[in-house]
């Protein structure tokens, strides 16, 4: 059986993830002047206690949790714009789960989440999921009427211009992956790349579409094109934690 990491993630995370990432963005959020405050979040006057299950989860309860950030004036202005927020059962404790859990939903076009039957469910999780599957359809159009609003083709363009142009010279950094050296060797790792049609090369500047090459100052750190980052993640390399993405 193939084992993918990315799957997981265009089909939703496991409970622990959200749990981890309402807590990372509990403490990020932006604060709003008294007078302009809509979404209220609770106290975040206490550090939060992560436990993350392994390196995976907790990468993608960071980066969801900033993702959250990211678009956190939308997110609000969709739970607002939809009605689905304020709500009388859900106190302001979980409203970080509410935003952190929209921006999900909304990045697999509102449609329902895998579940994972070897984890034991969080009813926090379950209790704001269904109440956002309950208004899927009013938190899409809402959705919609913002994209209209800022004549935007994707929530991407709706951000400032500034955050897009940081994005876009993030997206064509080279990849750095760590060789995880307990679990394996460096020439196993170059056979194995070698069987998958990887080509290693000198230097960056060498780079075609399935290529990388050894760090000139480490070792154990390969470098790979930003374009193969969802292949990359679906290796057993990466599956079995012999290769870990920076």
């Amino acid at each position: 059986e193939k084992r993918t990491m990315s799957l997981i993630e265009k089909n939703g995370y496991h409970d622990s993830v959200y749990i981890n990432a309402a807590k990372i963005f509990q403490g990020i959020h932006t604060e709003k002047r008294k007078d302009r405050i809509l979404v209220r979040y609770g106290d975040d006057s206490v550090s939060p206690r992560l436990t993350f299950k392994d390196e995976y989860s907790q990468r993608v309860s960071y980066e969801l949790a900033f993702n959250a950030l990211k678009y956190q004036d939308l997110l609000e202005e969709i739970l607002l714009d939809s009605c689905v927020y304020p709500c009388q059962s859900i106190p302001d404790e979980l409203t970080s789960l509410l935003v952190v859990m929209l921006y999900d939903l909304q990045d697999r076009k509102f449609q329902a989440r895998d579940t994972f039957d070897e984890e034991d469910p969080v009813a926090e999780v379950r209790k704001i999921e269904g109440y956002l599957h309950s208004f899927r359809t009013k938190l899409a159009a809402a959705l919609a009427r913002c994209r209209i609003k800022h004549d935007a083709l994707s929530i991407e363009y709706i951000l400032p211009e500034t955050i897009r142009k940081q994005e876009q010279r993030a997206s064509a950094l080279p990849l750095c992956v760590w060789i995880n050296t307990y679990k394996i060797s460096l020439q196993d790792v170059f056979r194995d790349l070698e069987k998958k049609g990887f080509t290693r090369v000198e230097t960056v500047s060498d780079f075609g579409r399935y290529t990388y090459c050894v760090d000139q100052h480490c070792h154990d750190v390969l470098v790979f094109p930003s374009s193969l980052k969802e292949e990359l993640l679906n290796l057993d390399l990466f599956a079995d934690y012999k290769l870990l993405l920076q």
